[in-house]
């Protein structure tokens, strides 16, 4: 569902509490329009020819619709253009938002009914290496440090295996102090009673 255009987290969530506590409205396309307050009301009048809005429904459903219907008519180019034919064939703003409500309405409920094959995740790996994608990317999008680079921090702080970063950062941050070419830490190690399991790097690997 938040693959739709102008699907947000609460809006999608808001949409899926409606269907789940409402599972005998979801039989077909237009009980689920109903359920949600979109669904066309006859108001002709005389020669007139014309539907309003429902005031029916679940009403929290009817505003996630709507703020689906607005995000579309600021920033979706289709929508744009809908609303351009609708207003010059002469329909008013609340028309066009209603008509626009039944069709996201008609789009969600297909979202909620379509069957979709998930596949298993008992082991990312494969997957992860078909797609060519690196522990480290994985990590920069999600924002937090693969294992192997945890793994090898500790060996580093622990003295039983030098950082494979520490040759690469260590020059550029001597550079920004103005230092030589020794590092500031370096001449903390012959310190007298410091152990190196207690060591902390003044920069995160």
């Amino acid at each position: 569902m938040r693959a739709a255009y102008g699907v947000g987290p609460d809006t999608a969530a808001q949409l899926l509490i409606t269907a789940g506590g409402n599972p005998e409205r979801m039989r077909t396309e237009s009980s689920f329009a109903a359920l949600c307050g979109a669904a066309p009301v006859p108001a002709s009048s005389g020669r007139t020819n014309r539907h309003r809005l429902s005031r029916g429904g679940d009403r929290t459903a009817n505003a996630a619709l709507y703020r689906i219907a607005l995000v579309r008519m600021s920033s979706d180019s289709r929508t744009r253009e809908y609303v351009a034919r609708q207003t010059a064939a002469g329909r008013t703003k609340k028309e066009i938002i209603r008509l626009l409500k039944r069709a996201i309405a008609r789009e969600i409920f297909r979202c909620l009914t379509t069957t979709v094959t998930i596949p298993g995740t008992t082991d990312l790996r494969p997957m992860r290496q078909a797609k060519n994608i690196t522990l480290t990317t994985v990590a920069q999008h999600f924002g937090v440090w693969p294992t192997a680079n945890l793994q090898t921090r500790k060996r580093a702080q622990q003295g039983r295996r030098p950082h494979p970063r520490l040759p690469r950062l260590a020059p550029s941050r001597l550079t920004a102090i103005g230092a030589s070419t020794t590092p500031p830490w370096t001449a903390d190690l012959t310190r007298p009673g410091l152990s190196q399991q207690a060591l902390t790097l003044p920069f995160n690997l």
